[in-house]
């Protein structure tokens, strides 16, 4: 991939700079900006979400024959540069960047007519049924079983972790509906309303005080036969490519540059016991120097998957060294955040959200009041995904060959 932009590339990044500029209001950033967990609330995403719907920017990795934009990997990298240069929210990334693309390659065409555009035009708000009790990075020991009863299939059993799904309409489950087969081999992907008996939510409050996450139980609940994407059995090989999506489908560099960087500019305000600047401290300046190097090489990794996919290359196992990497040096931000902050991150307001008008008064400033919840929502990003171990072994067997 040729790293100069070209003419065309520089205008488009104009292009995305002036769109910014003018639709992300200061209060989209301030709701980044004072969210410590790992998505932002739907409000906010939401909010976010019809401005880049109206625009027709919503879907840009999807084909454009399922409403995609046909971006280059390079204007897709630049678009993604400069949202996190701006501070804007992702919107609903288990919608738009993991149930929306297995549907538009593995869907139905009735599938797609019915769910895509309310995807896109956020009409659905969709969550991810894949950990269990006990089946979390060894996923294929899942166990909730979907059995099928005429046109319809009957779900029991549980999911975990489940991001979201207090305000989620609908859910994409993997189930096993053949005990018999290979654990792989019997497990299929459905489509499940939760709106209906049967379905119960309960939330799990981190240890943050977020309530990000849930517990999803499955009572006799009930989905259309219509409601599988592939075939029976076919559900691991979807999973594997939509995890693909999920590991390795963004670009986590600019952000982590930009983290870095705030970095640098709180740091500015602080002082060391003799009075100067702890942004000239030398411990300091070494672990953020140390901080940006890896991302860049993060960022050139992530360069070649794009040039990869340019040339007609899956993006494969090489997702799986994104992900290891992105999380393990977000972490080390975050650390690095915390320890500059010191006292000021150990407030743990219970409140959310903490960006409306009657959220608790930071002590002191508010990137040091979210400071000690965003390292402890951060301690998950080594799991989510699949875990630190999984993806050492993935990179291990596929991309070194050992």
């Amino acid at each position: 991939m040729d790293m100069n932009l070209s003419a065309e590339d520089i205008e488009f990044r104009d292009e995305v700079r002036a769109f910014l500029n003018e639709n992300l209001t200061d209060s989209l950033r301030t709701g980044l900006a004072r969210t410590p967990g790992v998505f932002v609330e739907p409000d906010i995403s939401l909010a976010w979400h019809k401005i880049l719907y109206e625009k027709g920017w919503i879907t840009h990795g999807w084909p454009v024959e399922d409403g995609g934009m046909g971006w280059t990997p390079m204007q897709a990298y630049i678009y993604e540069k400069e949202v996190a240069l701006a501070g804007a929210p992702k919107p609903a990334p288990i919608s738009l960047q993991l149930i929306g693309p297995v549907l538009c390659r593995y869907g139905t065409p009735a599938q797609k007519q019915r769910f895509i555009p309310r995807i896109r035009s956020g009409e659905d708000f969709w969550c991810q049924g894949y950990s269990e009790p006990g089946s979390g990075s060894d996923l294929a020991s899942l166990s909730m079983r979907a059995t099928q009863d005429g046109d319809k299939y009957v779900l029991n059993g549980s999911k975990i972790w489940t991001t979201h799904a207090q305000h989620a309409n609908w859910i994409f489950c993997l189930v096993r509906t053949d005990t018999a087969a290979k654990k792989q081999a019997g497990i299929t992907f459905l489509l499940v309303p939760l709106d209906q008996p049967g379905v119960k939510v309960t939330p799990i409050v981190s240890m943050s005080g977020d309530h990000e996450v849930n517990q999803v139980f499955f009572d006799n609940a009930e989905t259309s036969v219509n409601n599988r994407v592939g075939e029976e059995g076919q559900g691991w090989e979807i999973a594997k490519f939509l995890l693909q999506n999920e590991r390795g489908g963004s670009c986590f560099a600019p952000k982590l540059l930009v983290n870095i960087s705030n970095l640098k500019k709180y740091a500015a305000s602080y002082t060391t016991a003799d009075g100067n600047s702890l942004a000239n401290d030398p411990d300091f300046e070494a672990r953020l120097a140390k901080l940006k190097l890896r991302a860049h090489a993060l960022e050139f990794t992530e360069l070649r998957i794009q040039a990869d996919i340019a040339n007609g290359r899956p993006a494969g196992p090489q997702t799986s060294l994104t992900k290891l990497i992105s999380s393990n040096l977000a972490q080390d931000v975050q650390t690095l955040h915390n320890d500059l902050f010191a006292y000021e991150g150990l407030q743990l307001p219970s409140e959310r959200p903490l960006y409306h008008d009657d959220a608790p008064t930071p002590v002191g400033s508010e990137a040091g009041q979210t400071s000690l919840a965003a390292y402890l929502n951060g301690r998950a990003a080594t799991i989510y995904g699949g875990s630190d171990q999984v993806q050492k072994n993935i990179v291990a067997k596929r991309i070194l060959q050992l």
